[in-house]
């Protein structure tokens, strides 16, 4: 095949696809893109096995379509220095050499056949098709992807639960010691749910961010594909069912604690740099008014102490919770402030957004507590 493009622009195309390559593959040819011209379109896939990025470029001057598989760490470093300029793309049918031409130079990159890479799964006739808008599957994503697991034993929670409902959309995410979970309104008109796995929803919401507009997505009992603009991902979803997230969350706390977020976020990570490095435990002690942070490590004779200002009304309530967890909960939420709800010291406290006015969406942040003696 031969054509010309804009370096720039394949270097965008093969950077976004190949986020998806793995370090360590375990066959070859994944160490590959593979490249295929038809027509003024260029494709280039990547995959790791489990998932497949696919994105397309229009090129120009096209000479001959083909086939060839690309070397993915040669042909990205040999693009990031380029200035943007157009190069022209030449490769042989025998020798699979691969000459880029620009023009003050020129360069021969050693290719591969294409034939063996792997080939897409395909979708059960039986399937699901739903249309997301791009900022709501962003921020479902971005708002629980920080609370997945890392559990070799139960691997439904390695992923993001996405339960679609016929007026709403839910994702979901928890390691067992915190729970996300983000409503949104959507019309679809069905029921059905599919786990995502960790990567590819990883890769997906850096994606979306440059994405606006309606996001496809079709999936059966086993693969889910999105359509994206002009990317494609098709991925293996995590088999199993995932437990009962709503079953945990408590029906009613009744002490309710209002809090500027970014005080309590930056007053939490002053005190946790004096909590123990093996518990992170830090204890909240909440009296009308403020909330009290305390940490200590006994072994090494440090401790601090930190008032915050708060909104409450009730009998005083001390709770100790992993101060990496907690900052990661804050964190993860934008409103100003933030609502606390709590029942006592050994119960699961909530934590949600606090907003002016009436939302489309929901949020809710679950952290399960830490024996304090």
């Amino acid at each position: 095949m031969k054509f010309t493009v804009s370096s720039s622009a394949l270097l965008q195309l093969l950077a976004t696809t190949g986020k998806i390559i793995s370090s360590k593959n375990t066959l070859p040819i994944l160490d590959y893109f593979l490249l295929e011209l038809s027509g003024d379109q260029l494709k280039a896939t990547a995959s790791d096995l489990e998932t497949t990025f696919t994105g397309t470029i229009k090129v120009d001057g096209v000479e001959s379509e083909g086939l060839i598989a690309a070397p993915a760490k040669l042909m990205l470093d040999t693009l990031k220095e380029f200035s943007e300029q157009p190069i022209t793309i030449e490769t042989g049918s025998e020798a699979w050499e691969i000459k880029l031409t620009w023009k003050t130079g020129e360069a021969t990159i050693p290719g591969t056949s294409g034939q063996s890479y792997p080939a897409v799964q395909a979708l059960d006739d039986d399937k699901t098709s739903i249309t997301f808008d791009a900022d709501l599957l962003e921020n479902g994503i971005s708002k629980t992807l920080f609370a997945t697991a890392d559990d070799e034993l139960r691997p439904v929670m390695n992923g993001v639960f996405i339960n679609i409902e016929p007026e709403k959309v839910t994702f979901v995410a928890t390691d067992a010691h915190k729970l996300v979970r983000y409503s949104s309104a959507l019309e679809s008109g069905q029921a059905a749910s599919f786990i995502l796995p960790k990567k590819p929803a990883n890769l997906l919401k850096a994606t979306l961010a440059k994405e606006n507009g309606e996001i496809n997505a079709e999936f059966d009992t086993k693969n889910v594909v999105f359509a994206i603009g002009s990317y494609m991902m098709v991925c293996r979803l995590i088999e199993g069912n995932y437990p009962n997230y709503n079953a945990v969350i408590p029906a009613a706390n009744p002490n309710r604690v209002i809090v500027d977020r970014v005080e309590l976020l930056n007053g939490i990570r002053r005190v946790a740099v004096c909590s123990n490095q093996a518990t992170n435990l830090i204890k909240l002690e909440i009296t009308p008014n403020h909330i009290d942070l305390l940490a200590q490590d006994l072994d090494f004779s440090v401790s601090a102490r930190e008032a915050v200002a708060a909104s409450y009304e009730g009998g005083p309530i001390t709770i100790g919770f992993k101060s990496t967890f907690l900052v990661e909960i804050l964190a993860n939420i934008e409103t100003p402030s933030v609502v606390m709800e709590l029942a006592d010291s050994t119960r699961a406290g909530v934590f949600k957004p606090m907003h002016d006015e009436p939302q489309t969406s929901e949020a809710l942040m679950l952290l399960m507590p830490m024996m304090i003696s």
